[in-house]
Order: structure tokens, then sequence, then C-alpha cells
């Protein structure tokens, strides 16, 4: 085993703290995790790593257990015998918006740390408000209208802090604290994000926002690089406020490797690592996704679970309150756009389970829906002078678009999308099959994506000859491993050099953050002195990542004329979503 410099990246998550420790090759030497159900259930009450208030919306996870999971994860992780004191550098990730308050004293606990008590014992009563709200709460309403108005309107809000508002983003949250618990507010001296928070522990000193996780805020202006005044005075509640909101929110270096000090003498003393070990910004779960692997401009993530997301690396701002831009999180200059859906895996599953049961001894339940899949045709048109079938399938509320359950089924001509209109089987001489849904689903789902990306891809360099379309499609998650669904979405999105399933072995994010701390500490030099360059993270982790082990071609991507037909009905896609919005407004 190599003896030269580890790196070690956390992932704290809904559910678990998960840890990974890298070499300088990139190799995992170690690996442990707290899985707070499984290690905490009993102790702080929770339910799937969360505590619910349902009369309000509220979805929240107390911080002391986030506290008790990092001595129970560092304990983990030297019980199986990784060198901590090898460790040089250590960054991480942690669930996008979720915020921590902290009260006066919290500085100076975080400051002396005792390494003969636990996290726990020292770090109880350094919070203004012992919960933090978790991404899924939803009690922000009245605090999202309000941030979709201050600018104008959600358009308006989207161009400058790269999406609309959302129940989870932290700026609403924030408000609604003020509102809501104003004896928190007034208390609060500082307020981190999930990621700042978990930095700031292994700092001993509260740690800046990084500048990808702080635009998921919905109170940056990104190309201001700031802080948004108006924006602020919404949720300080004055102009007056805003010299304090400013103070409890800090500034953000705009250097997504900056080194924020060395690791905290507790962590030396009680664990065993190095004095020199440095920390860097820690990011959010999303950007540290794609620093999972050397993402070039171009490339796509798509993950494939119970929820659907789709991710790109690019260099285009090109903001829209049906979807997210946020700051590349090591790349200057380049942005992260990123779709969520709720209606992913589950809405896959119930479109199985609706067709007829195979018979014989078959055991695999999608064995029957990729039949389907792929005996059907693209848009289900089999012959020359068929509609093309679309449709929308949302057993859940879905957020793009933002409409309330149910099913919707449409037919358009073929050739150029014309003549969109709902199917009824009563009056409709096309028939539409349980087996046909199966094909339309995955379409519907891979459409939706190429639809809001359309105007971010280009033409690839290295194939100028084929349309604009992404360079690589990496599918990640449970729907990553299905050849249908592959096939489906090389045929819907391209992919002008494929298709491919990344396998992590789900440490995506904890092992961006490794890379994170590996690119900040061996980048060179400071990039200040004249002529003096620092290496780019894809630059230096592409040249050590190995595709082999990481990732595995499933689909050949671009075929011509698939992806001619579904940019044919693209235009009849979007206007059924507008026909349903429309009527679900009304």
């Amino acid at each position: 085993m190599s003896s030269g410099p580890l790196y070690l990246g956390f992932d704290l998550s809904t559910q678990q703290l998960k840890a990974i420790v890298t070499s300088s090759d990139l190799a995992v030497n170690s690996e442990a995790k707290v899985d707070f159900d499984a290690d905490f259930k009993e102790k702080y009450g929770i339910n799937k790593g969360v505590r619910i208030n349902e009369d309000e919306g509220e979805v929240y996870q107390p911080v002391a257990m986030w506290v008790d999971a990092v001595d129970l994860v560092l304990s983990r992780l030297r019980e199986k015998g990784c060198p901590m004191d090898r460790i040089k550098g250590i960054s991480g990730s942690g669930q996008q918006h979720s915020s921590v308050y902290w009260n006066s004293d919290a500085e100076a606990t975080l400051k002396d740390l005792d390494p003969g008590r636990s996290l726990l014992e020292q770090l109880g009563g350094v919070f203004a408000y012992e919960f933090a709200p978790n991404w899924q709460d939803h009690s922000t309403q009245k605090e999202c209208d309000d941030f979709d108005a201050h600018l104008g309107d959600p358009q308006q809000l989207a161009e400058v802090s790269g999406s609309a508002a959302h129940h989870r983003f932290t700026g609403t949250q924030i408000l609604r604290m003020r509102r809501r618990r104003p004896q928190v507010y007034e208390s609060t001296a500082r307020i981190s994000l999930c990621s700042s928070f978990l930095a700031s522990v292994f700092l001993g000193a509260i740690a800046p926002f990084d500048i990808s996780d702080v635009t998921g805020m919905n109170l940056w202006d990104i190309s201001a690089k700031s802080w948004n005044e108006k924006l602020l005075e919404l949720t300080a509640g004055s102009a007056e406020g805003v010299t304090a909101l400013r103070k409890k929110l800090g500034d953000v270096p705009l250097d997504g490797g900056v080194i924020l000090g060395t690791v905290a003498p507790y962590f030396v003393q009680r664990f065993g690592f190095s004095k020199d070990c440095r920390i860097t910004a820690f990011t959010g779960d999303n950007p540290a996704t794609i620093l999972s692997l050397p993402l070039r401009p171009l490339d796509a993530i798509v993950s494939l679970g119970t929820s659907s997301t789709f991710l790109m690396n690019t260099p285009a701002y090109k903001p829209d309150p049906s979807y997210h831009f946020m700051n590349h999180p090591t790349t200057q200059g380049n942005y992260m756009f990123m779709l969520c859906y709720k209606n992913g895996g589950l809405a896959r599953e119930k479109v199985r389970d609706a067709l007829p049961k195979p018979e014989g001894k078959e055991k695999d339940p999608w064995a029957n829906f990729n039949k389907a899949v792929l005996e059907t045709p693209a848009l289900d048109v089999k012959n020359d002078g068929d509609p093309a079938k679309l449709g929308l399938y949302f057993p859940l509320p879905e957020i793009v678009p933002n409409v309330q359950a149910g099913t919707w089924r449409y037919t358009c001509n073929a050739r150029d999308g014309s003549s969109p209109e709902e199917y009824s089987a009563s009056s409709s001489k096309t028939e539409w099959t349980p087996e046909a849904d199966a094909r339309i689903i995955v379409e519907s789902q891979a459409l939706s994506m190429r639809l809001r990306s359309q105007n971010l891809v280009s033409a690839v360099p290295d194939h100028p000859e084929l349309p604009a379309q992404p360079r690589r499609i990496y599918l990640v998650g449970g729907g990553s491993l299905n050849p249908a669904i592959a096939r489906v979405f090389g045929d819907v999105l391209g992919g002008a050099e494929g298709v491919y399933r990344l396998d992590v072995g789900g440490n995506a994010c904890a092992l961006g953050g490794a890379y994170k701390a590996l690119w900040a500490c061996e980048r060179g030099g400071d990039g200040k002195a004249e002529g003096q360059k620092w290496q780019s993270f894809d630059e230096l982790i592409g040249a050590r990542w190995k595709e082999e082990g990481n990732i595995q071609k499933v689909d050949d991507g671009y075929r011509e004329r698939e992806y001619a037909m579904y940019g044919n009905v693209l235009g009849a896609f979007e206007e059924m979503e507008r026909r349903v919005l429309s009527v679900a407004k009304n």
C-alpha cells in the first residue's frame, strides 16, 4: 500500500454520515459510515433520518445528531486501520439548503475543544436552534411567494440567484425562522449551511460558505458575485437589519479550492490527525456529485433513483424558474445546471406493475417492463402516418413542471409535432396499451431533460458533424442498471460519445469531497504570482482518474433517426406541459 498523502471526504446526507479516504492516485484507502436510523433512531426520535411536524410541513433533523455522528464515524474509520496521520486534506459535502443556527458561544467553544471529552458534550449548548431544516421541508410557501415577487417575478429571481424560490432553499427558511421564531433569529450569531457546519467542526471556527453551495440559498447574486442587497433586505425584514444578517452569513471566498486553515487540535489529539492537515470549503451534495469524476463541459450526469436529477457542467448561464443554476464548485466561469424531479423510479415502478404479468417462472419484475420498452418503437410510431404518443406520469406532485399528481396522455403528428391533443380511448383510432406506457414513461422523463437543457448544449468540439447534444451521458442510481432505460435515454438525449454507467459504490458525494480536498492541496502555488497558474480540477483529477472500474459504456448514445424524431416532437411535449399546467391553475 502507498505511503503517500491521503485525503478525507465526507457526505452528510439525510440518513447517513459517510467518510471515504483516498490516496493521491485516487485509490480508496478506507471507508466508514454512520446510519442515523440504525445508530441513533431511539436516541434522537427520528425516522428515515428526520422528524416531521405534519401540521406545519416541517421536516427537520437534530443538529446534535450530526455532532454525535462525527465522533462515531471517525472512531469507526480509525478502528478499520485508517492511517489518520497521513490525511493531508479534508473536504466534503452536505445536503443542500439545510441550515444551522449558531449562538454567540459557538466560535469560542469551537476554538477550545477538549480532546478528553466528546464533541456532543461540548457543542450541545452552542446552537440558537437545536434543529436544522431538512431539504424535504415544505413549510415556507408564504416565504416562497414573497421571494418570487420581491424582484418582480420568478424569472427575475432566477436571473439573479440561479433559481426561483423553493421551499427548501435557505433564504426562505431564514425568513420563516425570523417570522416564526424571532427569538431564535435574534440570538443567532452565525448561520451555516449543512456543508459549512461540518467544515466548521473540523476547522474549529465558523467556516464560510462554499462558492457553489451558496447559490442554493436564493440570496447570492451569481453574476455580481456578492450577496443581493434587496433579497437580504426581504430576509432581514428591513434595510436596517441587513447589516446584522450579513454578519450572520459572513463573507464567501470566490475560490472553490481555498484552504480555510488546518484541522482543529481536538482531532489531532483525539484521533491522530496530522496538525498540518488542511481544511478546504465543503460543498453541497449535488456539486460534490459532479466532482466524483472529471466531468467536462457538455458532459451530463443523470441520477435515476426514487427521484431523478439531471446535472450538467456548462459555461453558459441561462437561468429559468423551472430549473437551477449554481456556480461550479471548482471552476470559476463554469456553472452547474440542475433539474430535480420527484417522480423517477416510483413512477416507472407503477407503470411496470400495470403491465400484464409474465407467464412462467420469471422472477425479475423488470424483465417484462424492459421487453415492452425495447419492443415498442420510438414514440410508439409503428408505421408511417401513425401519431406520436407523449405522456406525463406523476404519482407524486411534481416540481418540473409544478403540477399535482396525475397521468396525462397526448398524441401529435410524428413528423413535426403539430396537432397535439389529449388522447381519448373512446374517440381515438389509435390503441394505447400498457406496453406503450412502458416506453413512453421513460421517453417522457428524458424528453423533459432534453427540453430544458437544449439551449445549453452545443456541437461537441470533437464531433462537429453532429447536432448539439451532451458529450457523454453518465447514469447513476438504481435505474442505471437497466439496459432498456439506458437505451431510451441515449435515443432521446443523444450522447456524442455514448451513455455510461458510473459506479462509485453509492459514495459519489463523499468521493467528490475527497477529490476536492486533493485538488485544493495539490493544485500548486497560490495562483497569485505573475505567470503562476493553478492546475484546474479537471486537469489534476482527469490525469489520475481511470475509467476502468469506474464507468462502463452501456449504450452508443446518439442515433440519427431517433434523435431527430424526438427533436420533431419536443415542441408538442412542451405544449402538453403548458396545457396541463393551465388546467391545474384553473
